[in-house]
């Protein structure tokens, strides 16, 4: 671990003997929530062995010999929180994302994603869900962190989005008509049932943790064929029949509610966005075990571009980001009294990395409470992503994923834009 200059600057009390003999980690937390939902515990100790939190104790335990010390006594402790809609490759939008796409290598991708990677993990956001890009460079991060050859959050990862062509995903949109096969590699359109079986084989056969099913238009989408159902029932289906046979849990993009609709009866794990609802997508919801994944902060990322360059957009994508900032919260103020369940997720990506905690204060907006949204970036969020024996509480057993911040979360979310400590896996992170 690291911690002269991290102790340094946030003024902390840390003792740590070399590096090799730090076994054993000793946290004293002023306050700790180390389940989210329930009631906060005052003064405790969080003892961390090879990665793992061993035990969690209520008031300040003594520091055996040869452990290493942090002393957060003054903050308030969390488990690491968790983005379950990211795209760590980039985030440039509108027309420098398009050139992006075909001018940088899938070397420099993989570099900007090491570095959105940790922006993000300093942002206290330990694990991701990564939902499409097209070279594989995200996967090869996932695996690289995961054989500690480099930082970075924990990332579940989707390989690339499918979708039919002239979908969403079909990352050949807006180019000319020959440079189509540059784009085929990735598999990420397929065109009837067969077809679809085979796409999604494709994305797993890549090592996709997770399927990314573009279902209706999308706003960034160079093609003003507007925002409802753009898979054919039998298509979808193929998608998410193939990817239960192997195992993966399935993340849908729909604007449209009758891709929505689509979406629920076929019992998938989550919609993202979901921006338009009819009574009965939201009865079928309010029945459904599927979560609501907001992505509010995309409106973060288009005002500023906009600010910055009016002309950043085409203006078939213009229109629809107009309306999206407009609408964006609606969804949310309407599924939160139905009993939808909600797991956090930003699309960094469209808004910026590093700025994930955000989200927070517009979930909380647009009907949230603290507490719900708390819940919804680390249980809510783990349950999704089939990581909840591994993280989203803090508890015996679990990855030493921490995070502290000072001031009360609960009364006051944009205390997540400035975490003041992180701890992912046992390994403390500076943070600039």
């Amino acid at each position: 671990m690291k911690t002269g200059i991290f102790a340094a600057a946030l003024g902390l009390s840390v003792i740590m003997p070399p590096i090799a003999a730090a076994q054993t980690t000793i946290i004293h937390a002023g306050r700790l929530i180390d389940v989210p939902g329930e009631p906060p515990r005052g003064p405790s100790t969080i003892i961390i062995d090879d990665g793992l939190i061993v035990s969690v104790e209520d008031g300040y335990a003594q520091i055996p010999d040869g452990a290493a010390f942090i002393d957060l006594s003054d903050q308030t402790v969390l488990p690491g929180l968790i983005d379950s809609h990211v795209h760590l490759t980039s985030d440039a939008g509108g027309l420098a994302g398009q050139l992006e796409a075909v001018t940088l290598s899938p070397a420099t991708q993989a570099f900007n994603a090491q570095a959105n990677g940790m922006k993000t993990l300093r942002a206290g956001f330990t694990t991701v869900r990564n939902l499409g890009d097209g070279d594989g460079a995200v996967l090869a991060l996932r695996d690289a962190i995961n054989a500690g050859k480099t930082m970075g959050p924990r990332i579940v990862d989707a390989g690339s989005s499918l979708s039919g062509t002239a979908g969403h995903s079909d990352d050949a949109l807006g180019y000319r008509d020959e440079l189509r096969p540059f784009f085929a590699g990735a598999g990420t359109t397929c065109d009837g049932a067969e077809d679809c079986r085979r796409a999604t084989r494709q994305q797993i056969g890549r090592g996709a943790d997770v399927i990314k099913m573009t279902i209706t238009g999308g706003v960034n989408s160079r093609i003003g064929a507007g925002l409802g159902s753009q898979m054919f029932d039998d298509e979808a289906a193929a998608v998410v029949a193939t990817a239960r046979m192997f195992g993966r849990k399935v993340a849908v993009h729909s604007h449209g509610a009758d891709g929505t609709l689509q979406a629920l009866k076929l019992g998938v794990d989550s919609i993202e966005h979901g921006t338009m609802l009819t009574e009965e997508v939201i009865a079928l919801w309010a029945k459904s075990k599927t979560y609501y994944v907001p992505t509010l902060s995309t409106v973060n990322g288009y005002k500023e571009r906009l600010a910055a360059n009016p002309d950043a957009y085409e203006p078939d994508v213009l229109a629809k980001i107009n309306w999206r900032i407009d609408i964006t919260g609606k969804t949310l103020e309407v599924l939160v009294p139905r009993g939808v369940r909600i797991a956090f997720g930003t699309d960094a990506g469209v808004s910026k990395h590093g700025r994930n905690g955000d989200e927070f204060e517009l979930m909380v907006a647009h009907g949230m409470t603290p507490e719900s949204a708390l819940i919804a970036a680390t249980i809510n969020a783990a349950d999704l992503l089939g990581l909840s024996d591994q993280i989203g509480t803090i508890a015996p057993g679990k990855s030493a994923d921490i995070i502290a911040v000072a001031g009360d979360p609960l009364a006051d979310v944009s205390t997540f834009q400035n975490v003041r400590f992180v701890m992912a896996r046992g390994a403390v992170l500076e943070l600039e």
